[in-house]
């Protein structure tokens, strides 16, 4: 069992940022992609970014330009940094893992972020 666990979400201003962590009981490298997702009241779950093992990512339209996914330092961490944040971005940001060589996920509990206008 692989637990991911997020940290870094909290209240900011339109136009500020903020730097969310996912810490994971594996390290990064024994996961195919490490990615975040975000879900807002009332909406469906969607994807903000992905790393994956070769370190190429993908964005989502919405965040390009403004987020960066990357790995930690510690090796089992993968961090989003936020910067421009706009009242849109405010959601549960959940962190998901999948297992290198498998279809095996694991998702966190989530981490609230939330942009005053």
């Amino acid at each position: 069992q692989v637990r991911l666990v997020e940290s870094g979400g909290g209240l900011v201003q339109t136009g500020g940022s903020l730097r969310l962590s996912c810490a994971a009981s594996a390290s990064t490298f024994s996961f195919n992609s490490m990615g975040w997702y975000r879900q807002a009241p009332g909406k469906q779950r969607e994807l903000v970014a992905v790393l994956f093992s070769g370190d190429s990512s993908n964005y989502a339209d919405s965040v390009k330009g403004r987020f960066t996914i990357s790995r930690g330092n510690a090796k089992n961490t993968v961090n989003l940094q936020m910067n421009s944040l706009k009242p849109e971005d405010t959601a549960v940001y959940y962190c998901k893992g999948q297992i290198l060589g498998t279809t095996v996920t694991y998702w966190g509990q989530g981490t609230q972020v939330t942009v005053s206008s």
